[in-house]
């Protein structure tokens, strides 16, 4: 049931209020008739070009305030019959939308990661960690947040030196630098993001790290060869529903018999729905968020033991609120390098994720993987241990 007011300032200037007087109110003012039938037509991807044009704004509240009201009352209401065909529609066409061949996964990557390597670092960590961090202290810093993320992966590998690990969608090379350098590991990390690529190589020249770590452009379908460790770190979202299946096959293909994979991944604790239009149009096109229940088939067929899987509830919500708050703090800088329309683009996907990770179903997964039962150990001890490699 709907518990709080909209008041809606329309173009010819009348205003309407809609919901009970009890609650909260939240307040958008429409000052075009093209930003009114696009929310009408697709309110979700209407709501956020309103925001990056100006021609939707918030007259009470702020952006995340009222998206949190809008959010919170649109599950306690029902969306009108024709919106919940075409939610069923996009849901139902995502084997289309998300088919992913390597061509287009590697222009889908171009998108988004391709964009300057200048603008991530004006809010990523030191290290250039574009996933979520892990706060073993909700008051540490982005960067020592990274550093205990990456060091919490090393220890689910359990890296011995000399072992051979495959970084699938390396980044800009953090990960695969530190399993290099701080565990002794050798690193092949693969992109399909020329930016990435070439700073990835940059930095392992600069720290003395080429004759142990190789990066290349290339698609994990291609990749040959077995590997004692691979490590996958916010790259299924981009793999895409009709894909899983051979994701999580090549894995076990490419994984020695006594290895580890750890694959760290956002997805959902609920049911499976359609992925947000605007994010697929402006952020992550042909990307997806799956559901805990859509990746079960495809592990169960790829042959490999889950040793383990963690769930990491609000720790991409911080995340986000250093990225969004270091991205404001250069906020003039960026809106020079690019224009007004894109900082509101990304100060909404900052938002638009934080409430999903605050307010939905929404985590990380860690999904710890082997071919034998044996190769990790029966408990947890070995991660918090002093000791890297830990007892059993």
């Amino acid at each position: 049931m709907v518990r709080d007011r909209l008041q809606v300032r329309f173009p010819d200037g009348h205003t309407r209020s809609y919901g009970p007087t009890t609650g909260e109110t939240a307040s958008l003012e429409i000052t075009t008739d093209a930003a009114l039938r696009k929310l009408c037509l697709n309110p979700s991807l209407g709501l956020g070009e309103g925001f990056m044009d100006g021609t939707v704004t918030f007259r009470m509240r702020g952006l995340e305030d009222t998206l949190v009201i809008l959010l919170k009352n649109r599950e306690a209401g029902q969306l009108p019959g024709w919106l919940r065909a075409a939610h069923r529609l996009r849901y139902h066409a995502r084997n289309f939308i998300q088919h992913n061949n390597p061509m287009t996964s590697r222009r889908n990557v171009a998108h988004h990661y391709d964009i300057s390597d200048d603008l991530y670092r004006l809010f990523l960590d030191t290290d250039m960690q574009y996933s979520c961090a892990y706060f073993t202290d909700p008051d540490m810093s982005l960067e020592a947040a990274q550093e205990a993320k990456k060091a919490h992966i090393g220890r689910k590998l359990r890296i011995e030196p000399g072992c051979h690990v495959l970084d699938i969608g390396c980044g800009w090379g953090g990960m695969a630098l530190t399993l290099a350098r701080d565990f002794g590991a050798r690193v092949t990390g693969i992109t399909l993001s020329e930016n990435q690529l070439a700073t990835a190589r940059k930095r392992a020249e600069a720290e003395g790290l080429s004759d142990r770590v190789t990066f290349a452009l290339q698609d994990y379908r291609h990749t040959k060869g077995k590997f004692d460790r691979i490590v996958s770190v916010g790259m299924l979202e981009h793999v895409g529903v009709p894909n899983y299946g051979t994701y999580f096959a090549r894995v076990s293909d490419l994984l020695a018999p006594d290895g580890i994979a750890l694959i760290h991944t956002i997805g959902r604790s609920a049911p499976p729905m359609p992925h947000d239009p605007w994010i697929n149009k402006y952020i992550f096109p042909g990307g997806y968020v799956p559901s805990l229940s859509e990746l079960a088939a495809p592990l169960e067929q790829a042959n490999l033991w889950q040793s383990d899987i963690e769930v990491w509830r609000l720790h991409y919500a911080r995340t986000l609120r250093h990225w969004r708050s270091r991205f404001d703090t250069h906020r003039e800088r960026i809106q020079q390098m690019y224009d007004e329309r894109f900082v509101r683009m990304f100060q909404y996907y900052f938002t638009v994720c934080i409430i999903a990770f605050e307010h939905q179903m929404q985590a990380v997964y860690h999904f710890q993987l082997a071919h034998d039962r044996k190769t990790v150990p029966l408990t947890r001890n070995y991660l918090y241990a002093g000791n890297a490699q830990g007892g059993n």
